[in-house]
Formats: C-alpha cells, structure tokens, sequence
C-alpha cells in the first residue's frame, strides 16, 4: 500500500477508492470534472478583500485582520495550507494586537471553493484557536461543505505529491 500523507486521518474504504483513481491514472481527472475553473484571486490586495468579505459575512464581531497574503514560504509538504498569526506589540502604555492570514501560494490556482475552505479555516481560528469540536463546527457554519472540500484539497495535495502536474495553473492545458 502506497503512503498518502495528506489522507491519514480518513477511512481504510475511503483510501482505497482513492488508490483505485490513482491506478487507473483518474485522480486529476475527477478533480477537474468536480472544479473545472480557478478563481480569479491573484494578488494579495483581492485575496484581502475576498477574505474581509467572509469575515464580514460570518464574524462581524471577531479581532480585525490586518493583513492578508498568499505566502511561498509556507510549504504544504509541512501540512500547513495557511496561518493564521498574532503578533502583539507595546506601542506606548498600550497592548496593539495585529492578526494575519497567509494562504500558501499554491492556492493562487485552485478552484475558488478550495480557497474559500481554507479561508473559512484561517478565519475561525479568530474565535477558536484549537482545532476541537466548536473550531469545526464554526467551519462548517461559514462553509457547509467544509469537510467535502477539505478532502477534496487533500486529494489534490496527493496528486501533487504522487507528481501530477498543477490541474489549473495557467501553463495547464
């Protein structure tokens, strides 16, 4: 049995549907007939305002984000897709807390849901910070399908990792 990193958590059954894809060379396949396009997000000032727009959406009351930015440096290999930061700062006799989302630049060229998941993600750590029972439920309040999407990604993440070429990088065909 092959090593699927991105899947350890899920089901024997489910690992085996997915390695059946992988031996009939259809994992990318399926994926692109699931999310035949790539959002149109490229810069960080839209994924700024993409993110602010959820947040508005779904956690009005929540810590303001002060920035928001696609990231290289954070690698996928590490399991992290995003981070979400506090940096506080003593300005005066004043605490000044900054909250930051970075998004791993790979997501440049996704589909829109897969960056609305891991989005969605990023931003409930602003109102839990573990990944428990009351995290997920937060996600899946602000996307339904969260968890769908999540495996999905991590299917993606695993043919990436098996060396499938970017299915909606603009050099794709």
């Amino acid at each position: 049995m092959r090593k699927l990193p991105y899947l350890t958590a899920y089901p024997e059954h489910l690992l085996a549907q997915v390695g059946q894809l992988i031996d009939a060379g259809q994992l990318g396949d399926v994926l692109l007939q699931r999310y035949p396009a790539a959002h149109g997000i490229r810069t960080d000032k839209a994924l700024y305002g993409y993110v602010q727009e959820l947040k508005d959406d779904y956690l009005r009351q929540a810590d303001p984000v002060s920035k928001v930015a696609f990231d290289s440096k954070i690698h996928v290999v590490q399991h992290a897709l995003g981070l979400h930061t506090a940096v506080s700062r003593v300005q005066g006799s004043r605490l000044k807390a900054k909250r930051e989302i970075r998004i791993a630049s790979v997501f440049r060229d996704t589909p829109l849901p897969f960056l609305r998941m891991i989005a969605v993600h990023e931003l409930a750590h602003l109102k839990e910070k573990e990944h428990d029972k009351a995290f997920y439920k937060l996600c899946c309040w602000m996307e339904p399908a969260y968890h769908q999407l999540e495996f999905d990604l991590r299917l993606y993440l695993t043919w990436l990792n098996l060396g499938g070429r970017r299915l909606w990088s603009e050099e794709a065909p």
